[in-house]
């Protein structure tokens, strides 16, 4: 048995399979009306089908709570507007050919204004009047303005869809989508600002089509046959008279329907409940409203019963509207009520509960939540910084992020979250902040109109401008005009703008802290990723290691700046070496062994050598015998914090040599004490590359530029 349901569901899929073919139709009864003469009884039909068109556009805007869904409106005005006009077209034939144009127009011509042409041209003026200088005036005007403000808006707009994108609010599914409506509302206002000139022209052609058929009927009626000038009056106006009520009745209703459309800005049901839930939401503006009406029918001379009676309609109402509002508890009343039910007094020690209603404190545990919420990643901008990441303004910063992301995933695979980007005018004009988990990790100042020039070649030469600190770095700068920036060039400095300054700063903190970007939502989508083509290591992998041991392993790779793209043999070795142990620093170094080769790569110099400086076997003996325990089962430095500080100062006399000699600072040491070694230094010299003998491949050329002693 077919449902009712699915009937009316292929009936409508029928009509919009059709729907192209039914619009190519109707324009072609457009032209032909204005070319062939119609019957009286089809013309009938399309007067009557006018009206309803008319009708069913008014009622379809009340239920509209925004523009887009009805985003046709514009073309369905055009249509409506040169199906009238055919329609004037082809009444205007008939009434001068035959002083007939069918009972539609007749009715309104003899029965609607009682047969008095004096009467229904009266009517026809004020209809006229109502729907050109009133509504379609006005409709004109907000469109036009709404136009306006929707072009003017769009570009903060399209800037808060890419900051969400950017904080991972939305995807980009999600993001496009938005966009794509940010542009129908444009095309949309646009279209309509045009359109409404459409109702306009047709009001002023329906006034002169009324006078031409009028004036045109009097010179046939008297000229050709034969009437007295008083008969052909009567005959001729009737009709126009009758022909131009039944044109600007539904040009009335289509016209009030583009008011409707552009004023609805911020419903949120259908047009009858906002109205009414408008003008009923306080019991006191209906008392006074009944009051003065009460007043009124008291005035002598005016009638007693209209007055009173709308009066007590209006005290009735506002009477119903005090008992709704009395009756259902306000969200101040219902989160007190709620405080008192879930952090009332405490029994047991006696202390007064908080008051939810205290100023500060939530109504409910929904409101906090979200605060609790915090971002991987996030910059905080004083205002003054806002054109450098506002695209409109010409701001390139989230342009500029999404690049930093992609370099950090094609060189060391980290998968950087989206960095949330927001002003806060706490801070500076010109100032930021980077927090990494809420945490701040960098902060520095930024003149947008200005370069930063650095001295990176040690001239002794001096700039004008404004003495400051690189944040990324921490080297002495120069803040200058733009007109220096050549000059500062030619001698010698290292000239960059305000967004590439954020930029490098937003890149050296990434590689400091991206460890602690890499949640264990990020592993399990690592894993997936992997998954897809080599399911037997992921496989082997979760049944040996849990979730969190495979991600501190990746966060110290990360930590010891080891990229972690080759996460098949990442994988493959944890497997094999988590059936023996669930030690994270043993994994450690085993995953070192098989990425021997990546980092090996990844630390030589000028023409493929790896420079090093190695430490001295006695530092490794004395640390050997501090160490208790080993990686398998946990290990125990007993070295004192002397001894631990010596070896930090000697390391790092050897890594600023070997830095300016031009090469990367890496440490060689004994297999069994690089990571001990590393952690000794990672607090300290955190760009020393601890690297261990079985760590470098076959092949590669090594040179030793000394011994730590």
């Amino acid at each position: 048995m077919i449902e009712p349901q699915e009937v009316r569901t292929a009936g409508l899929r029928t009509m919009l399979k059709y729907a192209d073919v039914g619009m190519a139709l109707l324009l072609a009864l457009i032209v032909g009306m204005m070319i062939i003469p119609l019957p009286t009884v089809l013309l009938d039909l399309l007067l009557a089908m006018n009206i309803t068109i008319g009708v069913v556009v008014l009622l379809a805007t009340f239920y509209v709570r925004k523009a887009l869904e009805i985003a046709a409106f514009p073309t369905i005005l055009l249509m409506a507007t040169l199906f009238r006009l055919a329609l004037n077209v082809s009444t205007t034939r008939l009434i001068l050919l035959h002083g007939y144009a069918g009972e539609v127009i007749g009715a309104f011509g003899n029965f609607v204004v009682g047969g008095n042409y004096v009467v229904g041209g009266v009517v026809f003026l004020i209809l006229v009047i109502i729907q050109f200088v009133v509504i379609t005036k006005g409709a004109e005007r907000v469109a036009e303005v709404a136009a306006r403000f929707t072009l003017d808006a769009m570009p903060g707009k399209q800037m808060a869809i890419d900051a969400d994108l950017n904080a991972g609010l939305v995807d980009e599914s999600t993001a496009r989508a938005r966009r794509v409506e940010i542009q129908r509302e444009a095309d949309f206002y646009g279209a309509m600002d045009g359109a409404s000139k459409f109702v306009k022209g047709d009001a002023i052609a329906g006034l002169i089509i009324t006078i031409i058929n009028i004036l045109g009927g009097l010179s046939i009626g008297t000229f050709q046959r034969g009437m007295t000038l008083g008969q052909a009056l009567v005959t001729y106006s009737l009709l126009t008279v009758g022909d131009g009520l039944v044109a600007q009745i539904p040009a009335l209703l289509l016209s009030t329907a583009t008011g409707i459309v552009v004023t609805r800005a911020a419903g949120e049901t259908n047009l009858g409940r906002d109205i009414v839930t408008s003008l009923t939401a306080y019991p006191r503006p209906l008392w006074i409203g009944s009051f003065l009406l009460f007043a009124l029918a008291l005035v002598p001379g005016l009638p007693l019963i209209p007055f009173s009676a709308l009066g007590s309609v209006m005290a009735l109402l506002g009477y119903v509207v005090y008992r709704e509002a009395k009756g259902i508890p306000s969200a101040e009343e219902e989160g007190t009520a709620k405080g008192e039910r879930r952090g009332g007094p405490d029994n047991s020690a006696g202390a007064p509960g908080r008051r939810s209603d205290q100023p500060g404190a939530p109504s409910s545990p929904e409101n906090i939540l979200p605060l609790l919420t915090v971002d991987p990643m996030e910059v905080e901008i004083g205002y003054a910084l806002i054109p450098l990441v506002d695209p409109s303004q010409g701001g390139d910063m989230l342009e500029r992020i999404g690049t930093i992301r992609r370099q950090m995933a094609l060189d060391r695979g980290l998968v950087v979250p989206p960095i949330r980007i927001r002003d806060n005018i706490q801070l500076k004009p010109t100032e930021y902040v980077v927090r990494v988990k809420g945490g701040e990790v960098g902060r520095g100042e930024l003149l947008p109109d200005h370069f930063l020039a650095m001295n990176t070649t040690g001239t002794e030469a001096t700039l004008v401008g404004i003495s400051t600190t690189e944040p990324a770095f921490g080297l002495p700068a120069t803040w200058i005009a733009p007109d220096l920036r050549d000059q500062a060039e030619g001698m010698g400095f290292t000239v960059v703008d305000a967004p590439s300054v954020l930029s490098t700063h937003l890149s050296e903190i990434i590689k400091l802290y991206g460890a602690d970007l890499l949640s264990r939502q990020e592993v399990q989508r690592l894993i997936d990723l992997v998954r897809e083509n080599n399911p037997a290591v992921i496989e082997e992998l979760l049944s040996s290691l849990p979730l969190g041991d495979i991600q501190k392993v990746l966060q110290n790779l990360i930590r010891e700046q080891v990229p972690i793209r080759d996460l098949v043999s990442i994988f493959e070795s944890l497997a094999d070496n988590g059936k023996v142990t669930h030690s994270v620093d043993y994994l450690l170094e085993r995953v070192r062994e098989a990425l021997a080769r990546l980092i090996t790569v990844g630390l030589l110099g000028e023409g493929g050598v790896l420079t090093v400086a190695t430490l001295s076997p006695r530092w490794e003996e004395e640390i050997k015998d501090a160490l208790q325990g080993d990686l398998v089962k946990g290990w125990n430095l007993t070295l004192s914090p002397k001894r631990m500080q010596d070896l930090i100062q000697t390391v790092g006399r050897m890594a600023e040599q070997l830095s300016l000699g031009g090469n990367l600072p890496v440490l060689l040491v004994h297999p069994d004490l690089r990571l001990i070694v590393r952690r000794i230094l990672e607090g300290s010299l955190p760009q020393v590359h601890v690297l261990a003998y079985n760590e470098i491949v076959q092949g590669v050329s090594l040179k030793s530029m000394g011994m730590v002693e």
